[in-house]
């Protein structure tokens, strides 16, 4: 599903990649294989990959266009990047910008840019390489970027940031995909309730990084959640429990999702995350005490 609409708000999906990305008893926290078997037939083909036994994932942005502003949410990986520690994401050449192109949009067609979280794979298309240097790939728009999430990933700010994992897949990152935005006066680093247009807000929803947001798009008659790295699979709507093995504060990031969890289910928002295959959205139902996820395109 490459577009819908919430109301009067139009909704495109921009692929960059898609393919498997690890194990599910490598990519989760608290992986049980009591808890996966009895859901790995229905995530099979969409979400699982039984050959190979690697979850599958995308990269995607998502643009939103309200009538008067064009929106992008996250901007994957990028080109060229040197990921040495991330190699699924190394040096990619995708045709991210075709893609956007074919969806009726040009770089220069965005007002905004909003950056969910800041990760190697949510802030690459920032800038393109030209001529040797990162130079901003959306020329005229305002980026968006969690205030949290600044001291905590720039590299020349001591005493604070990430260690082990996250410090390794995420090498480079500031430097070639943010820096350059902030030099070229791009950069605007913004806090929980931060509306970015009539009907559109950003919510601090931190424990994945320390500023990671969820944007609400009310678009009239339905509503959405665009949560980033809240949930990376829908495995996660059964066990919210389990995190991602890239989650910086482990206690807060399963917090942070059943709450996100807790406001799709009682509002009825479809949940838009970060790295759904299949219909790449989600309506979240209670069961029990828990949820579970209703995998199909919006109503």
């Amino acid at each position: 599903m490459d577009r819908f609409r919430l109301g009067t708000v139009r909704v495109h999906r921009i692929e960059e990649w898609r393919g498997g990305f690890a194990p599910p008893d490598h990519l989760f926290a608290g992986y049980e294989a009591a808890g996966w078997s009895p859901h790995a037939e229905e995530f099979t083909p969409d979400y699982f990959d039984p050959d190979s036994g690697r979850v599958y994932a995308f990269l995607q942005s998502w643009l939103i266009d309200t009538g008067h502003l064009r929106i992008l949410f996250d901007t994957g990986a990028g080109n060229d990047k040197h990921r040495p520690d991330l190699p699924v994401f190394d040096h990619l050449a995708t045709d991210f910008l075709g893609r956007l192109a074919a969806a009726g949009f040009a770089p220069e067609d965005i007002d905004v840019v909003v950056c969910s979280h800041v990760h190697v794979d949510h802030v690459g298309w920032n800038t393109r390489l030209i001529d040797g240097a990162w130079q901003p790939t959306f020329r005229n728009a305002r980026y968006l970027l969690p205030l949290a999430d600044r001291d905590y990933w720039d590299p020349l700010v001591t005493g604070i940031g990430p260690g082990g994992l996250g410090a390794a897949v995420n090498a480079g990152m500031f430097e070639d995909s943010v820096r350059p935005i902030m030099a070229a006066g791009r950069a605007e680093w913004v806090t929980d309730g931060f509306e970015v247009a009539p009907g559109v807000v950003l919510r601090a929803r931190p424990g994945h990084t320390p500023g990671q947001m969820v944007m609400a798009v009310d678009g009239g008659d339905d509503r959405a959640l665009f949560c980033g790295d809240v949930v990376h699979h829908p495995m996660q709507i059964y066990r919210p429990d389990w995190n991602s093995v890239f989650c910086e504060d482990a206690g807060q990031a399963r917090e942070t999702r059943r709450s996100v969890l807790d406001e799709a289910a009682d509002s009825g928002a479809l949940l838009v995350p970060a790295h759904f295959g299949g219909s790449h959205v989600a309506r979240v139902l209670r069961d029990g005490t828990g949820f579970r996820p209703v995998l199909r395109a919006p109503r």
